[in-house]
């Protein structure tokens, strides 16, 4: 292996675009500075913000060795369905696969919602060919007949190409015959072969992953050559690196290729993040609960390893079957706006004011009420230390739309008002904590909740209260950890193979002979990346099932097997900790082959992201005044410390409040934080003092 590009000796900077902020982190490992930023990010063009962001730092581009890149260009495709014209070819009598999809609906109490497909029917076009299930050619690929299609729909103005057959995930052949053919006709690079992006049965959910890249890539296209541009505009030269879903980079010369591995990027980089800062602090277990302007993401995370999922579907028909951190999300974020509905309840998100005009305190034209606007007429926030405020507006202007908006419809004061915002949001955001936890077999109340992001720790210990959790890790940077998440993620490659065959008919050197295919293909992928990795590890696992069932479990294997009986007792084990239920004489099933190929890059210097030159020798020293915060109905007395100068080891008992640069942590009445020597602060929510 060549010596790595990547080492860690120079300027490093970790840059994510949020829906509301776009935040930077740049560690320089030989003077061991740290810098942050934060900038609201730029709807229209997301590089705008990249380059502010870079510029708010004191660095110019050109002083950077390397970039890495967390952005929600595909996301924000996705769903505001802003997406490039794509036309798909499949086999005859297959056109309407992804319309059909599974017979579900949007509701599912309901009889009413819509559905659009990402490719319209007339886009979508037929050609004769047939591939069987064995893998044996039924009928040949008609090519003249391809040929016509790809004419018609270069014809209709399409920018992406989509060739999905039947059973390629078997046999290739056809798709592979059929994309040479296309890339001598078509006028750009935009092609995509469902078996190539995911090889894997289910036709239906092969072709909207590949409907999906083939929509998305001429937008990232386009957005990495900007990026791409204006850096070198700036002077920064070389390649920069880019998060995907899976949590881990891939080069941006390589990116585009597949595109859809990049939806969902900007949650996994703060999963990645969590896993990375709690392990160094010794917390391996953990529930991430990451909330920002206009979201609230969580996930889980056991041995230090956040859970992976290839079966994540991003909105209503809308499956990406590719490896990505297993994140819920939920429409609840600062930006959230509250309202009365018209059967006169009060309700909170899913719309957000997001980054403009934002919550109405940021002066930038907002009107509606919003999560931050109550957490600052609450005493939570400091009006004073509020992020990106064009204008600033008064608490009593704050109070009056309150009034008039919320209060009044409600019959309570505009304090009450805001209180019943905090207890909405806040049971929203529990559940969601619920559905990756209790709804997988995960008991809270035996994991620590990590809570980060600008507005996480606003929350965190309210929520730790409600579900029973007993300690909360707020990280040293919590409204940056996304950023943190780039700069500590490595190389990485993602592999699905469908084999669908009950565990005792497989035979070992079949399933070793898949793995090594997808070992080797995961190193050729890293030889390609542009920065080299200082070691590669490879992670194998088995989506298995009982034989008739339809959930997957993830099975993790060691690599080479050779005891068919052993992955028997494997999935029997995982299933029994899942749903506490023994079946053994029900068979198994082997249905996918997973393989991931990880390049370790060096490990990041992330011991004193607040620097220890900055901290107070004494509690008190930290200590800024005290104001009134509301808690639980009542207005209380509250300590204000500024987070960055308390000492390392530092105890307080609340009620307080620990104000920073990028976000504020609320410490309610009976809890006691106490730092440690990362830089981490542990709120215990009982108040359990340090032995």
């Amino acid at each position: 292996m060549a010596e790595a590009e990547d080492r860690f000796r120079g300027v490093v900077a970790g840059i994510d675009v949020g829906g509301t902020f776009t935040d930077l982190i740049v560690l320089d490992s030989e003077s061991g500075g740290v810098r942050i930023g934060k900038v609201p990010t730029t709807p229209d063009d997301q590089s705008r913000a990249v380059l502010s962001v870079i510029s708010q730092s004191g660095y110019k581009a050109s002083d950077i060795d390397l970039v890495i890149h967390g952005t929600t260009t595909t996301t924000n495709a996705l769903l505001e369905r802003r997406l490039a014209k794509a036309g798909l070819i499949t086999t005859r009598g297959f056109r309407d696969v992804i319309e059909l999809g599974r017979r579900t609906r949007p509701q599912p109490y309901g009889m009413v919602g819509s559905f659009v497909p990402l490719v319209p029917r007339n886009l979508r076009l037929e050609v004769s060919e047939r591939m069987e299930a064995t893998g044996q050619v039924r009928h040949p690929l008609d090519e003249d007949e391809f040929r016509l299609a790809v004419r018609n729909l270069i014809d209709a103005g399409c920018e992406g190409l989509v060739i999905h057959f039947l059973h390629a995930y078997k046999n290739p052949a056809h798709e592979i015959r059929a994309a040479e053919i296309a890339r001598e006709m078509w006028p750009n690079g935009f092609i995509t072969t469902g078996h190539a992006l995911l090889s894997e049965a289910r036709e239906y959910e092969r072709g909207v992953t590949a409907a999906v890249n083939a929509s998305v890539q001429p937008i990232l296209q386009r957005y990495v050559d900007r990026l791409r541009n204006q850096l070198l505009e700036d002077g920064y030269s070389r390649d920069f690196l880019m998060m995907n879903g899976n949590g881990g980079t891939t080069s941006s010369s390589l990116v585009v290729g597949e595109a859809a591995k990049t939806v969902m990027s900007g949650p996994a980089s703060g999963v990645i993040a969590a896993a990375r800062t709690a392990a160094r602090a010794g917390y391996t277990d953990l529930i991430t609960y990451d909330m920002g302007g206009t979201s609230s993401d969580v996930a889980l995370i056991r041995g230090s390893r956040p859970l992976i999922s290839n079966e994540i579907e991003v909105e209503y028909a809308m499956p990406i079957h590719v490896p990505m951190v297993d994140v819920h999300t939920i429409g609840a974020g600062g930006g959230s706006i509250a309202k009365v509905n018209d059967a006169g309840l009060l309700t909170v998100g899913p719309q957000s004011a997001g980054s403009m005009p934002g919550p109405i305190c940021f002066g930038r034209g907002g009107v509606e009420p919003t999560i931050t606007d109550a957490n600052l007429l609450l005493g939570r926030l400091d009006p004073e230390r509020l992020l990106a405020v064009d204008k600033k507006v008064s608490i009593d202007a704050l109070t009056a739309i309150f009034e008039d908006k919320l209060a009044g419809p409600l019959g309570v004061d505009a304090m009450e008002a805001a209180g019943a915002v905090l207890k909405i949001a806040n049971l929203k955001m529990a559940g969601a904590i619920r559905m990756v936890s209790l709804a997988k077999g995960n008991d809270p109340r035996e994991l620590m909740l990590y809570a980060f992001g600008g507005a996480g720790p606003l929350h965190a210990a309210d929520l730790a209260k409600e579900l029973g959790i007993p300690r909360v890790f707020v990280p040293a940077r919590p409204g940056i950890t996304n950023a943190i998440g780039c700069v500590v993620a490595d190389l990485q490659h993602d592999y699905v193979n469908t084999l669908n065959m009950l565990v005792h008919d497989v035979e070992p050197a079949e399933l070793n002979s898949m793995i090594e295919t997808q070992v080797e293909a995961g190193q050729a992928a890293l030889s390609a990346e542009t920065i080299r990795p200082v070691e590669i590890r490879m992670e194998h696992s088995l989506d298995m099932q009982f034989a008739g069932q339809t959930h997957l479990i993830r099975v993790p294997i060691e690599g080479k097997v050779d005891d068919m009986d052993a992955i028997q007792m494997l999935f029997e084990e995982a299933y029994f900790k899942r749903f506490r239920v023994r079946l053994p004489e029900v068979r198994a099933l082997i249905v996918n082959v997973n393989t991931s190929v990880i390049g370790l890059r060096e490990p990041a210097p992330l011991a004193d992201l607040i620097p220890r030159a900055e901290r107070a020798e004494t509690i008190e020293a930290a200590r800024m005044g005290t104001r009134k915060v509301w808690f639980d109905g009542a207005w209380m007395d509250a300590a204000i410390y500024e987070r960055e100068k308390l000492p390392l080891m530092a105890r307080i008992e609340g009620p307080a409040i620990l104000a920073q640069f990028d976000a504020t942590t609320v410490l309610p009445p009976g809890c006691v934080a106490e730092g440690c020597g990362e830089g981490n602060i542990i709120i215990h929510i009982r108040g359990e003092a340090r032995d």
